[in-house]
């Protein structure tokens, strides 16, 4: 008998990552580095759109992640200081779809957000390192998840605004199980699946370019 031959999986879209785009209005550094560039895209659609929008950095470096969350929550405080009245919308992709959770989970205070959208994130720790997801809960934790349920979105009160969730169904990076499990036991969180892989839901030329400015109005009527 002949062996199966099963197609290859088709290469990730990862385009959007070297799109360019013109640079923001203001750069704040804080440190020497060189800015990630991969949301520009999505930030310059948004603001031509009509939102404000900032794009913080955060340090990453391996079994660290306590640096990641600190420049984070730190990032809110200061933009929500200047937002007052108006209130703050985090949104995060991948990895940091799993910080805006659990932000809008554990942040106290004036500065607690209005309401978060996730798109394609790391919504479950445990699960993810599970089913491996290119190892990078190890790379970050530098710990088993179970360790650390404090950063684990999934084992952390349900945040207590709205959580629109945009996953891709042909997600090749991060499973939307992650998602669907996260989503399923919080009330205030609602999936949206979108027939695309990792990268579109941050790509405005994507055929699901809609879904993201559609969540967010959304979430600034629900205030």
């Amino acid at each position: 008998m002949l062996p199966e031959v099963l197609p290859s999986p088709a290469p990730v879209d990862r385009s959007v990552l070297t799109r360019w785009v013109p640079g923001p209005d203001t750069v704040l550094r804080y440190g020497p580095e060189e800015d990630r560039v991969h949301v520009r895209p999505m930030t310059e659609a948004l603001t031509t759109a009509g939102w404000t929008t900032v794009a913080p950095e955060y340090r990453r470096v391996p079994g660290r992640p306590d640096l990641a969350v600190q420049d984070v929550h730190a990032a809110v405080r200061a933009v929500a200081g200047r937002a007052r009245s108006a209130g703050v919308l985090l949104v995060g992709h991948s990895a940091g779809g799993h910080l805006v959770l659990q932000a809008a989970a554990t942040m106290v205070g004036p500065e607690v957000p209005v309401g978060v959208a996730a798109l394609a994130p790391v919504a479950d720790l445990r699960r993810a390192q599970a089913l491996g997801c290119g190892g990078a809960v190890a790379d970050f934790l530098g710990e088993d998840a179970a360790a650390r349920p404090d950063l684990d979105s999934a084992q952390l009160p349900a945040p207590a605004v709205p959580v629109p969730i945009v996953h891709g169904t042909a997600d090749e990076v991060v499973p939307a199980e992650l998602s669907e499990s996260y989503a399923a036991a919080r009330p205030r969180a609602v999936l949206v699946p979108v027939p695309a892989g990792h990268f579109a839901v941050i790509d405005p030329r994507s055929a699901v370019r809609p879904t993201v400015p559609a969540a967010l109005q959304e979430l600034a009527g629900t205030r």
